[in-house]
């Protein structure tokens, strides 16, 4: 599990409360996300044929790495304006070819009418943020967004509440004569866990900005996530054992038996 929190939640109202993060999110946590997504998702998304679903896309890693890695169009879902800007910026420097492969849905994916769009549905580091209600509003979404037998990559919650503070510190990063910094406090709050991100930007004479968001985390077991999306017609996808994701398939309903013409029973 990594702490870092810097995805829109898929479900609710827009709403602006990642401005901060997206003002600071690339150039302190950008870099490494693109490498873990890369990993966990590469191989899987490159599969893709009908189309790559990216659930909370945030500032665009998982669907600049999805329009690099397959042919397939892509639907990047993103609810919070300040993220999706950022998404936009980076989209508008693509080639055109590749800017007309995605679409952006500025909304929950439970109001976007998507059905069948995609073979490969991804969610990375947004899950954690989405209340248990949220997140069964979630599920049937993805299977209406999902042709049957597609594949949805999960990144999964903590699974339990932290027993203490877990901090990290994040890498500072240099802009011209400023350098850009910040740190991430998980603590207990109840059934819930708050993060706390703490910014800030430096100059030679001292602190220039300090910034700080809070985001809300409901931790999960993998069992658990499981057993919410087996009821909507998920079953475990085989060979996918990364501590970090649950691989699910929707389960193709299976089709109906046709009797050839030869072998027809004959009438009496």
């Amino acid at each position: 599990m990594h702490p870092v929190i810097a995805k829109a939640p898929t479900a609710g109202a827009e709403a602006d409360s990642y401005a901060v993060t997206a003002e600071f999110y690339d150039i302190l946590q950008a870099a490494e996300d693109e490498r873990r997504v890369r990993r966990l998702y590469g191989r899987s998304v490159a599969k893709a044929r009908r189309g790559v679903l990216d659930i909370g896309a945030g500032t665009g890693r998982v669907t600049l790495m999805s329009l690099a890695e397959s042919r397939a169009d892509v639907h990047a879902v993103e609810p919070a304006r300040a993220m999706r800007s950022s998404l936009m910026t980076r989209l508008s420097a693509l080639p055109a070819r590749q800017r007309e492969r995605v679409t952006v849905h500025p909304h929950a994916l439970n109001e976007a009418p998507l059905y069948a769009v995609a073979d490969v549905a991804v969610c990375h580091n947004t899950v954690a943020c989405l209340s248990p209600a949220a997140r069964h509003a979630l599920w049937p979404a993805i299977g209406a967004a999902l042709a049957p037998g597609g594949s949805l990559f999960l990144h999964l919650p903590p699974a339990r509440l932290p027993a203490r503070n877990v901090l990290r510190v994040l890498p500072r990063q240099r802009v011209g004569a400023h350098t850009y910094g910040g740190r991430i406090v998980m603590s207990r709050a109840g059934d819930r866990i708050r993060t706390c991100v703490d910014y800030w930007v430096r100059s030679v004479e001292g602190v220039l900005r300090e910034h700080t968001e809070t985001f809300w985390m409901w931790p999960a077991s993998r069992s658990a996530l499981l057993g919410d999306l087996a009821q909507h017609g998920f079953v475990p996808l085989p060979g996918h054992d990364d501590p970090e994701v649950l691989a699910v398939a929707l389960h193709a309903p299976p089709r109906p038996t046709v009797c050839p013409h030869n072998l027809r029973p004959e009438s009496s």
